[in-house]
């Protein structure tokens, strides 16, 4: 009977240990997990948590941040920032960040995640510049106001690091009451990038405006970890550096050109074109979606076509060349990739300087330059 009882049990007290050892790692991973936040996407390695919205402010959290600062960007590579819909994971990644980088206007559903997150380090890029009104209005009139097109290059640089001191460290809510402003001036409802000369986001293709924008990315990294304070400042300083340079660049290569007009399916190089002296006539307006466009508007880049010299019609490195083919066709014109660098493909490849450097040589190519 003890023998039958022994044998019994035996089996009984193996079960009993393999219950146990289960739940020893089912314990461990519960503490990893927790280690490395609810959803896995927090580090437990004393890096900051910093949520980028689009490619733009991914790569300034990563240049001035570097080892220090743990980065995720909500915008896939490829992917069209504008269209973005956050998943639940997202927000909650979102929420659970110690420092977010974004761009107010651009992306309505990280707007709207930001208000109502609780994130106490928030950079965002308007604050630190200021924004204009570029893109082109049903016959050109906007695009074709500039007189000379070079009337623009210095016009509002007076004012970069617009709101540097009044909004720096206001958190998110210090633009609200800045976009009702807007909205009465203009018409517009904040950043609404569905209307034809509405206020432009692409402020990155502007070094010198994007320097700044680095420069308020890099205050903020130190005020969420003060520890590396240093590090912070000494990654900005060189980036802006590196941006002066590329502005340089622009100026030096483009200064002896035979055409100042160049032709896009998105009118997104406002603020390059502004810096550097040129004209940019847009098929769509600032929004690449703003629907179908017009035969008069057609017409009318026929005759700007014709009488500045275009010899190029640009489209997008992620968008179909369609309607640039029809136009280039219509007008035995060539054309060209400029890219708004709002995403890159494949950023083990590209970044933003290796691709603004791409743009730099198409321009000077359609432009004529020496």
């Amino acid at each position: 009977m003890n023998a039958r009882r022994s044998s019994l049990s035996r089996p009984l007290r193996a079960r009993r240990i393999r219950l146990v050892a289960g739940t020893g790692v089912l314990a461990l991973a519960a503490l990893s997990l927790s280690a490395c936040g609810d959803d896995g996407s927090a580090a437990a390695d004393g890096k900051v948590n910093a949520v980028a919205s689009f490619y733009p402010m991914e790569f300034l959290l990563k240049e001035i941040g570097g080892k220090h600062v743990s980065v995720t960007e909500l915008t896939e590579p490829g992917v069209e920032p504008h269209d973005l819909e956050l998943s639940p994971k997202q927000v909650g990644q979102l929420g659970e960040a110690e420092l977010v980088v974004y761009l107010k206007g651009l992306q309505p559903a990280v707007d709207k995640a930001v208000e109502q997150s609780d994130v106490k380090h928030v950079a965002e890029a308007t604050s630190y510049t200021s924004l204009e009104k570029h893109g082109t209005s049903e016959h050109g009139e906007e695009g074709h106001k500039e007189e000379g097109h070079g009337g623009h290059e210095e016009e509002g640089h007076g004012e970069e690091g617009h709101g540097e001191e009044g909004h720096e460290g206001e958190g998110h809510g210090g633009h609200e009451e800045e976009g009702h402003k807007e909205e009465e001036a203009g018409g517009h409802e904040g950043h609404d990038h569905s209307t034809e000369g509405g206020e432009d986001p692409h402020i990155w293709l502007d070094p010198s405006r994007y320097a700044k924008v680095a420069e308020g990315v890099g205050k903020q990294l130190a005020k969420a970890d003060p520890d590396h304070k240093a590090a912070y400042e000494k990654n900005t300083a060189a980036l802006v550096k590196r941006l002066t340079a590329l502005d340089t660049e622009f100026k030096d290569g483009l200064r002896s050109r035979t055409s100042d007009t160049f032709i896009t399916t998105h009118s997104a190089f406002g603020y390059l074109a502004d810096r550097y002296g040129l004209h940019e006539e847009g098929i769509s307006g600032v929004d690449p979606e703003s629907g179908s466009v017009s035969g008069a508007h057609m017409k009318e880049l026929h005759k700007i076509a014709e009488e500045d010299d275009v010899s190029t019609v640009f489209f997008e490195s992620n968008a179909s060349d369609k309607t640039a083919q029809t136009l280039a066709r219509d007008l035995k014109l060539k054309t060209g990739v400029l890219s708004p660098l709002e995403s890159v493909k494949d950023p083990a490849k590209d970044d933003y300087f290796s691709v603004m450097k791409q743009n730099l040589q198409a321009l000077r190519t359609a432009l004529g330059a020496k």
